[in-house]
């Protein structure tokens, strides 16, 4: 029997849509299979391939990297001898555990004050005033002297309450605290209460970053043995016994130049963190916060220790190092320690003996540069003041860069050089040295010289001479009894200036320490002024800024950069990874050699003469120097420029001493041409014989 067409139509129509089934499934069954592979290469990726990367992130995020300071580098003198020193010290040290609360804190910081030797003396006056915030914070928070904050005006209180210092609100509320807690508050506590309070504060300082703190510094023996045998009784407290300790085993000599190191317990300073942590110190690192210590940290500082710390299941740290910690670089200084020590001795012993005496009653300072004046290295530094009341002194070698003095006469081989470069005088030319009446006011030397020429005139110190020269370069005359008629009295002074900036006054010397002044610019409408200024009564200058004046002229017109850091090198090396090389800033025109040998010479003749001092004369050598008495007031400032030995320097120095005489015909003899430099010459040629 024939089938009908409908039949076979729904026949047909019944296979095609099986066929279409059957594709559909086959595409789902291929995007299933597609997909499960996708998922086994990307697990396959994840397990085989990147385990060992991913298995480092879980790491990172579930442990902390904890930095301990390396052993820091030493410093030399230039012959090797060491200034400031690393040494072994045993420190006790806190690593929180991951379940403490604040009472377990204050549980175990008096258990660590009872059983080892804390020394409140070796508290700094920052740890006991922390130490009061410390106290006051165990109160209820109801109390109205909780964390010390009855020290807040009811003002400031009142904005800390209300967030009124914004983002600042701790840091703000910190200083305000630490300025005002004074011995009164710190008194409030006994002497354990302050000890508890002191390593309470150390064990919670790093508490939220997991790193270690130091609670004990160059523990003993018997305290390392102790709680080596009750560890357990001491949890998070262990021994670092790659512990140091800076030493300086010259005392004070450089003290105030070589600066100083934090303390393991101290960390960064507070005022210089922002800058420590920009340059990725932690802040627990000892770092220089002064002097050479602080100018060269990152090269002293070395690399630190890395330790990966993760907890186990009692909450207790543990330590696994994933880099060793690398010492820093050794330092070598331009310094000889023993020309320093000498120095030292003659500055401090000169001060005592004749600062607050008769005619001296204001002499309460006294500064000494010594430079290599043919690369600007500094032999040695020193200064020293005096308490005037009590005679106490107080070392201030740093006073050398950070003060400023009236230079006076010293600065005069600076005029004749101008002088005689802008052509205004001659070499050789003569002037009459007698007392000069501008508008009615008198000018002279201290004494009429009569005819005296550029050299004599430096040899004699004639004021007379400097004055014509500075009137001659304002494009004025002189007419006795007449008023000077400057034209352009700023514009002489600018360019008075910019010749005794090219030997180096009143410019920033770029010496390799921090705190270095520029200098002081005087200022008037007078055209008196000019002639203060040609004989060094107007601007101010630093101790060091005359030495590398008196260097210059000893160079030949080289203005060398003074520098400390010779150079640095590995750790038990000579070799050397940074050295710090001679620089010459600028030189003096060639085609002005022939003024600049006239200064020189007006220099040797104020020592061959006398006029400079006849100690100087005696001390075995040819000496080269101008001194320079400077009108303070009712005093009179000091000082003394030179370089030796004349034809082949190897030293230049410049010595202040400011206000050290009365300024009347009583004035007292040079303190730096009589009893300083004198004595400290023969010793400096008794080390380096002149050949």
């Amino acid at each position: 029997m024939k089938k009908s067409r409908k039949s076979i139509k729904r026949a047909n129509q019944n296979i095609s849509v099986d066929r279409v089934i059957s594709n559909r499934i086959l595409i789902f069954s291929v995007i299933i299979a597609i997909c499960f592979l996708v998922i086994f290469l990307r697990l396959f990726y994840l397990q085989i391939v990147s385990y060992n990367e991913y298995t480092a992130k879980r790491e990172d995020y579930t442990s902390i990297k904890q930095y301990t300071s390396a052993p820091r580098g030493q410093i030399y003198d230039c012959k090797g001898r060491v200034l400031a020193k690393t040494v072994v010290s045993h420190n006790i040290v806190f690593t929180s555990p991951n379940n403490m609360d604040s009472d377990d804190y204050e549980l175990y910081a008096k258990r660590i004050v009872k059983v080892f030797n804390v020394s409140a003396k070796d508290f700094t006056d920052e740890d006991k005033k922390q130490a009061y915030i410390t106290y006051k914070s165990f109160l209820s928070p109801t109390d109205s002297e909780y964390a010390a904050n009855h020290l807040l005006t009811q003002k400031e209180l009142k904005q800390y309450k209300n967030g009124a210092w914004g983002d600042n609100t701790e840091s703000k509320r910190y200083q305000i605290l630490m300025n005002r807690i004074g011995k009164k508050q710190i008194g409030e506590m006994t002497q354990a209460e302050l000890k508890m309070c002191v390593i309470y504060q150390r064990m919670i300082a790093n508490q939220s970053t997991g790193q270690e703190n130091v609670v004990l510094e160059d523990v003993s023996d018997d305290d390392v043995a102790y709680l080596v045998e009750h560890k357990t009784e001491f949890p998070g407290f262990d021994v670092d016994f790659g512990g140091w300790k800076r030493e300086y085993p010259y005392g004070e000599s450089l003290s105030d130049i070589l600066g100083s190191v934090t303390t393991s317990t101290q960390g960064l300073p507070s005022e210089l963190s922002t800058y420590y942590l920009a340059r990725d110190y932690q802040l627990n690192a000892s770092v220089g916060k002064s002097g050479l210590e602080y100018q060269y940290n990152d090269l002293l500082a070395g690399t630190p220790e890395i330790a990966k710390i993760t907890y186990d299941s009692k909450g207790l740290a543990q330590k696994d190092v994933i880099q060793q910690a690398k010492k820093g670089y050794d330092l070598y200084l331009s310094i000889d320690i023993d020309l320093q020590s000498s120095l030292d001795n003659i500055v401090k012993n000169t001060l005592s003996e004749y600062g607050g005496t008769k005619n001296r009653e204001n002499f309460k300072s006294l500064f000494t540069t010594v430079l290599n004046p043919q690369d600007g290295s500094v032999l040695a530094m020193s200064g020293y003041q005096m308490d005037l009341d009590t005679k106490e002194m107080t070392y201030f070698a740093t006073g050398n860069y950070m003060s400023l003095v009236n230079p006076g006469s010293c600065i005069k081989g600076a005029t004749v050089y101008m002088g005689e470069s802008e052509h205004v005088v001659s070499p050789g030319e003569v002037i009459v040295d007698k007392v000069m009446n501008i508008g009615g006011q008198e000018f002279g030397s201290y004494e009429d010289h009569g005819p005296v020429d550029d050299v004599s005139a430096l040899e004699v110190s004639s004021n007379v001479y400097m004055f014509n020269i500075a009137i001659r370069l304002a494009g004025a005359v002189y007419e006795e009894k007449e008023p000077l008629a400057v034209a352009d009295l700023q514009g002489t002074l600018n360019k008075m200036r910019s010749y005794y900036s090219m030997f180096g006054l009143g410019n920033i010397t770029g010496l390799d320490a921090q705190g270095e002044v520029n200098g002081y610019m005087g200022y008037g409408s007078e055209p008196g002024m000019l002639l203060n200024y040609s004989i060094g009564q107007f601007d101010m200058y630093t101790p060091l800024q005359l030495a590398v004046y008196g260097a210059t002229i000893a160079s030949n017109g080289n203005v060398y950069q003074p520098r400390l850091m010779n150079h640095a090198t590995e750790v038990n090396s000579s070799e050397v990874v940074v050295a710090n090389e001679k620089k010459v800033k600028s030189t003096l025109p060639e085609k002005n050699a022939a003024y600049l040998q006239r200064v020189q010479e007006g220099f040797r003749a104020c020592v061959a003469s006398g006029y400079c001092s006849n100690l100087l004369k005696d001390v075995g050598v040819e000496v080269s120097a101008k001194t320079g008495t400077a009108e303070v007031g009712d005093w009179t400032t000091a000082n003394l420029v030179g370089y030796a030995p004349s034809s082949a320097p190897t030293m230049a120095f410049a010595c202040s001493a400011p206000t050290s005489s009365i300024n009347d015909q009583a004035v007292s003899p040079n303190i730096c041409a009589n009893n300083v430099m004198p004595e400290f010459i023969k010793k400096y040629f008794e080390i380096y014989p002149a050949s």
